[in-house]
């Protein structure tokens, strides 16, 4: 009894502790308990997550590089003596030129460097949707991972009861002279670890909801309240179709392709400044005189006689940065095929987990603990073999509650691995 009585005493002292871990720092407001499905804390993850603005400003920077690199020069003006006698003298009589002046490059330059900048925020565009999803299916992760801490957290509270039940009944038989004292120890030592687990858990749950808090935006000791609960997902898709949809949704794929037909045409573009000339439009007057303006048009053209450094150098680096980004795109789209495989076969196997245990282990866990219990009354079995039956139960319960939760955040990678919602792509046929 005595170990009974300092276990309800540690779970006192963790229900306090638990209990200021939710207060905020410094006196401030106590936040309101939160209740949100798995979608709610997706779409706050999306619209508050700091990594997802990281990637916004960069798609912002890239948009206003692709304006940088379509402008046309700003126009020049300048203006000074001519024909000094000295460095130092200055007279009325000196030339006073000014001039304005206006460079144009030539218009498919133009043309290409705003499709080269056209492509570049295509690319950082898929690369915001790759953090996007990323950070959707760590959201959901998350969710998952508070709901299951809670599931064990029912289990154990079932099992403290049941433990502590136990515990009285074997209490009031080895005072009735029909147990011996050891059936009161084994009971002692199981309810004491019954209260252990739970107290663990504990930190379990505050530790899950922090790392759910922190993803949605909201303060880390902040209470929540989850709407959905956990239960076997839907039947996955054909492998084959989630495969063939990622290849073509996955935005790192689509990032590389964008950034491809980005050096094609920056390679158009650096052989045209390389031959193709400059408009130039100008005026200029000297005045220290009233002759009038004077106007001038023309052209400044390039004259590649170096051909070879241009060969060797800017030539050859644009051509060399297209075959790297084939390459890569090559094996990307390798390496995004085994990695759905990978999560569809992690997804599979876990869906037929939960069901096995849902439709086989925990019904048989059930029927011994109860079979058990009911022999211990009639006086047939030990307290061991009761504990035994009640661990059993325990366990596969705890196996369930994990099977769920590894069921739902397969699915989840599964979404992450195919670039679009499962929902959006065919079933296929059901497993047995």
């Amino acid at each position: 009894m005595r170990t009974s009585i300092w276990m309800c005493a540690l779970v006192c002292l963790a229900g306090r502790a638990s209990a200021q871990q939710r207060t905020p720092v410094g006196g401030s407001d106590p936040v309101d308990t939160l209740r949100l499905t798995r979608r709610q804390a997706v779409a706050m993850a999306l619209e508050t997550n700091p990594a997802i603005d990281v990637a916004r400003q960069q798609t912002a920077q890239v948009k206003a590089q692709r304006w940088e690199g379509m402008s046309i020069p700003d126009p020049t003006l300048s203006a000074g003596y001519d024909s000094l006698p000295s460095l130092t003298g200055f007279s009325p009589t000196v030339s006073k030129p000014v001039s304005l002046s206006l460079t144009i490059p030539f218009p498919d330059k133009l043309h290409l460097a705003e499709r080269v900048g056209a492509y570049n925020v295509r690319a950082s565009q898929q690369q915001l949707a790759l953090v996007q999803q990323g950070i959707a299916a760590s959201t959901s992760e998350a969710y998952d991972a508070v709901l299951v801490a809670h599931l064990h957290r029912r289990d154990f509270v079932a099992a403290d009861s049941l433990a502590g039940a136990f515990l009285q009944r074997t209490e009031a038989r080895f005072n009735a002279g029909t147990v011996p004292r050891l059936d009161v120890i084994k009971a002692q030592v199981d309810f004491a670890s019954a209260r252990n687990d739970l107290i663990a858990n504990s930190r379990d749950v505050a530790n899950a909801e922090s790392a759910l808090n922190r993803l949605i935006g909201r303060p880390l000791g902040a209470p929540l309240a989850l709407a959905d609960s956990l239960a076997v997902p839907a039947p996955l898709p054909a492998l084959d179709a989630v495969e063939q949809t990622a290849l073509r949704k996955r935005p790192e794929i689509l990032s590389l392709d964008a950034q491809l037909r980005a050096a094609r045409t920056n390679s158009r573009l650096v052989r045209e400044q390389a031959f193709l000339p400059d408009l130039f439009v100008g005026a200029s007057r000297d005045a220290s005189v009233s002759d009038p303006t004077w106007y001038s048009v023309g052209i400044a053209m390039p004259i590649p006689i170096f051909f070879w450094q241009h060969a060797k150098g800017d030539f050859a680096e644009t051509q060399h940065r297209e075959l790297e980004l084939a390459a890569t795109i090559r094996d990307t789209r390798a390496a995004v095929g085994q990695d759905v495989r990978s999560a569809w076969a992690t997804a599979d196997a876990a869906q037929r987990q939960a069901v096995f245990i849902r439709d086989q282990l925990l019904p048989s866990a059930r029927e011994g603990y109860r079979a058990a219990a009911a022999a211990y009354a009639a006086g047939g079995l030990s307290a061991l073999d009761v504990i035994d039956a009640r661990r059993s139960l325990l366990d596969a319960e705890g196996q369930y509650a994990d099977a769920l939760a590894a069921a739902n955040s397969a699915r989840s990678d599964l979404e992450r691995a195919a670039g679009v919602p499962l929902t959006s792509i065919p079933t296929g046929a059901p497993r047995e």
